[in-house]
This record gives structure tokens, sequence and C-alpha cells, in this order.
């Protein structure tokens, strides 16, 4: 049962990753320093206090860089590969009986996936919004993908299979959306 909640922590964690990288990270630092989570053993550094200050510094940087004008594209392309690889740590270090082998492939497949479908849903709602308000509406963006980071965080800190329901619901909805912009090309493209 802890490797289930273990991973459920893990891939709420990697949604919030998606949202923002550093966000989900501090908030796994103080959750683990204070002993509502548990890591395994090689991934204990997260918990550590240089972690901490590392990780609240890294946080600031990247909720500041997101307010300003054109910067915000520059970190959405360097976001969408660390937020892919943060995800797949922060997977792999709540799995904590699994086998090496199956560790890092449920992080990869389920951290690593879903904090990348996350990330390019935020980079493609942001392009969206630049194009269409020429990035007026950036900085609202931003402080939406903020509270998704901050609450998605908490959630599967706090309450694991819950936050697990809906990221779940996240993907059947993004899924859904994204099939039917390719099936209706392809209905348009027929007739």
């Amino acid at each position: 049962m802890d490797t289930l909640i273990g991973m459920a922590i893990g891939i709420g964690l990697s949604a919030a990753c998606g949202f923002r990288v550093f966000v989900p990270l501090l908030i796994m630092n103080l959750a683990t320093s204070s002993g509502q989570i548990h890591l395994s053993p090689e991934f204990s550094w997260i918990g550590s206090p240089y972690a901490t200050a590392a990780f609240a510094t890294a946080t600031l940087i990247e909720i500041l860089c997101y307010y300003i004008p054109w910067v915000d594209h520059i970190i959405d392309t360097i976001s969408t590969p660390a937020a892919v690889i943060a995800g797949t740590v922060v997977t792999a270090s709540t799995a904590i009986e699994l086998s090496p082998f199956l560790k890092w492939t449920l992080a990869l497949i389920a951290g690593g996936g879903i904090a990348g479908l996350v990330q390019g849903s935020t980079v493609a709602l942001r392009a969206k919004s630049s194009i269409s308000t020429g990035g007026a509406a950036n900085p609202l963006i931003s402080t939406l993908e903020l509270i998704g980071a901050i609450l998605t965080a908490l959630l599967a800190v706090l309450v694991p299979v819950l936050c697990l329901i809906l990221v779940g619901f996240f993907c059947f909805v993004i899924f859904r959306k994204v099939g039917r912009l390719i099936f209706g090309r392809m209905k348009f493209q027929q007739r």
C-alpha cells in the first residue's frame, strides 16, 4: 500500500512539475523535512537544508522570469525538458519498495510523461495567448500556472489519491481535445 501511495504522490508532484519545475520540488523538500513524506534513501538529499535553499532560490527566480515579457518564452523552452526530468526524478524518489528497473521505468513513463503532457499544454496555452493578445494575457496565464503548481503539489502530498484522480481527469480532457482537433481536421480534409 505504501508503494501505491508513494507512486500517487510522485505522479501528482510530476504533474505539478509540468506547471512549474521548482515549486513542487520545494514543496516536496518541505514535506520531506517535516516528515510528511518519505523518499528512497538515494534521494534523501532532497530533504536537506541545502536543497531547501537551492529549491527556494530556483523557485523564486522561475516565478519572476515568467512575469517578464519574452523571457517567459525562453523559460518555456528550457522548462519543457527540465519538467520531464524533474517529473521522472520526483516519481523515482517516491517509489520506495520497487526494483530499480521497475522504479525507473514507471518514473520515466508515468512521471516524465505526465510532466511533459502538462508542460506541453501550458506551452500551447501561452503560445495561443501570445498570438491572440500580443502577450498581454501572459501574466494571467503565469499566475494560473503558479496556482496550479502549488495546488497540485499540495494535493499530491496531502491527498495523493484525489490528486491522482484529478490528474487522470486532466489527461482525459487533454487527450479528448487533441483527438477532436486531429480527427476534426481529418474529417474536414476528406470532404
